[in-house]
């Protein structure tokens, strides 16, 4: 019996060990994609609506060289594994490229090597560019159910490295793909330009800085071309529905999607933004003029910086009058 007892006992312990793993296991985190259990493959349709008006936003709208408009939509669908972008971190060497120059060479070889390296990568999709600052853009995507995470982002053109974007967008809910999805869209810098206007020239951060919302308040400069004090929030500048599409749907080659469904509350929210007059400092005052022994007049001059729209505060007086003693009598 003193023989078998510590073999009982050894026993014992090695199954209240085994217990205590399973249990500790149970606990890790898991990432949001890997508890995708719906079927492995889905299909969406991704329209992208480009809400950037003279309305909306008219502080420094560009009209010309270039006009406001938007680059093409490049996008993957991955894992947790991998992040094209992320707020308040840095971007790669690709994602620089492609928010300052709309070149897309590099992002596409990192999104390649992550695919190949870490199988992080199920697809890559691209949507055409929209030459204007309202209209909109189309693509299919396809969603794996180990890959169900979306990313993808669109240069603002013109700006020094402005884009909007979603980043890592779950379309798998447990055990199955949601039928819809729809996301308002605002700037983002990518902190490798310290331009303050849409047509600013091209001036490195150096060092890099990280990704941050560009908001109606921040950066917080008169110079910002999204910069309006008087707004509690920036209007979205974009939007963007993912729709998954029927089985019925698949495999029709340029097959539009119904953008009535997806596109009807755009045409009627049409928003506009106020925007005060803003105006310069006052000149020097000019030389006194009138006849020697009478009293003379000078003026002053400001113009104006910024003009205003929408009902916003119209511009005071740009030209002062004020008596003087004439210089220089004889």
């Amino acid at each position: 019996e003193g023989a078998i007892y510590p073999y009982f006992y050894s026993c014992k312990v090695i199954w209240t060990l085994f217990i205590t793993i399973l249990g500790y296991t149970s606990c890790l985190p898991v990432g949001d994609d890997s508890v995708c259990t719906a079927e492995e493959i889905a299909k969406y349709s991704i329209v992208f609506v480009g809400k950037w008006s003279q309305a909306a936003f008219p502080k420094q709208y560009p009209l010309y060289r270039p006009p406001a408009q938007w680059s093409s939509l490049l996008g993957v669908t991955h894992s947790s594994d991998y992040n094209m972008w992320k707020k308040d971190e840095y971007v790669s060497n690709g994602v620089r490229d492609f928010a300052e120059k709309g070149e897309a060479w590099t992002l596409m070889k990192e999104i390649e090597a992550a695919g190949e390296k870490i199988q992080s990568v199920h697809g890559i999709f691209s949507a055409p560019a929209i030459s204007s600052g309202t209209g909109q853009t189309f693509t299919e995507l396809e969603a794996h159910s180990r890959h169900s995470l979306v990313s993808f982002i669109v240069r603002i053109v013109p700006s020094p490295d402005w884009f909007v974007g979603v980043d890592s967008l779950n379309l798998c809910e447990g055990d199955h793909w949601k039928e819809q999805e729809t996301v308002d869209l605002f700037p983002y810098d990518a902190g490798t330009d310290s331009g303050f206007t849409f047509s600013s020239p091209n001036f490195a951060t150096i060092p890099q800085d990280t990704v941050t919302e560009i908001t109606c308040s921040s950066p917080s400069h008169p110079a910002n071309s999204f910069y309006y004090p008087k707004l509690k929030s920036l209007p979205p500048i974009a939007r963007v529905t993912i729709v998954k599409l029927k089985r019925n749907q698949l495999g029709l080659p340029g097959s539009q999607p119904n953008l009535t469904a997806v596109g009807n509350e755009i045409d009627d929210s049409v928003s506009e933004t106020p925007l005060d007059c803003e105006i310069s400092l006052w000149s020097s005052w000019g030389l006194c003029r009138g006849t020697c022994g009478k009293i003379g007049t000078k003026t002053r001059t400001r113009y104006v910086r910024l003009q205003p729209a929408n009902n916003g505060t119209p511009c005071p007086n740009l030209d002062e009058e004020t008596e003087c003693e004439p210089d220089n009598c004889v």
